[in-house]
């Protein structure tokens, strides 16, 4: 997929998401978080060689001073990446993310240890994390599942789990929670499941 058509995608997720977003001119200019994720995909793309990980590492540092999130360079994350309200949000270096994913502000997804091995979670396809959320450690986090604002999350959740509290604990999507998230007459907020 080329440059152009990866932006326009990330500005068509954008309105999906966002019922703010009004125009994609003002989303280009306006939106942190699609700036954070451009600026990362590139950085990403320098950490890819060897000679030019340092100079990833600077860019990240000046994403992070724009935008307010911090995003490593080493970080794998999928398309149609969303963050809403960005401030705050740090995404570490051995952190894999799915497609169709959405953060919101002051999300964590760090390491629970010092050694150079995957330390950072693994999140799935079409997963929400609300507002606060801390997921910590190698854990893994399945496919269609949400996790509830301020949630501490250090256990794998399975696919449609609902992910809430401190400690997080995770059951099954009950029927009428199998809303798509993106549809914006049906959408349900993560924050809701607290």
């Amino acid at each position: 997929m080329s440059f152009i058509s990866r932006l326009r995608e990330d500005l068509a997720n954008a309105r999906q998401h966002d019922p703010a977003a009004r125009s994609d001119p003002e989303n280009f200019f306006v939106y942190s978080g699609l700036h954070a994720i451009w600026m990362h995909r590139l950085a990403h793309k320098m950490w890819q060689n060897p000679a030019l990980k340092w100079p990833a590492r600077l860019l990240s540092q000046a994403n992070r001073a724009l935008t307010g999130i911090e995003i490593h360079p080493g970080a794998i994350i999928g398309r149609r990446f969303f963050i809403d309200h960005g401030m705050g949000i740090v995404i570490g270096e051995t952190a894999e993310i799915g497609d169709d994913v959405m953060l919101y502000h002051g999300v964590t997804l760090g390491g629970r240890s010092l050694a150079k091995v995957k330390r950072h979670p693994t999140i799935g396809d079409r997963v929400v994390i609300g507002a606060g959320a801390k997921v910590l450690g190698p854990i893994v986090i399945g496919a269609d599942s949400a996790i509830g604002a301020n949630a501490v999350v250090v256990k794998d959740a399975p696919a449609g789990s609902i992910v809430t509290g401190i400690p997080a604990q995770n059951r099954p999507r009950r029927p009428e929670e199998h809303k798509p998230a993106v549809d914006p007459a049906e959408y349900i907020d993560p924050a809701m499941w607290i």
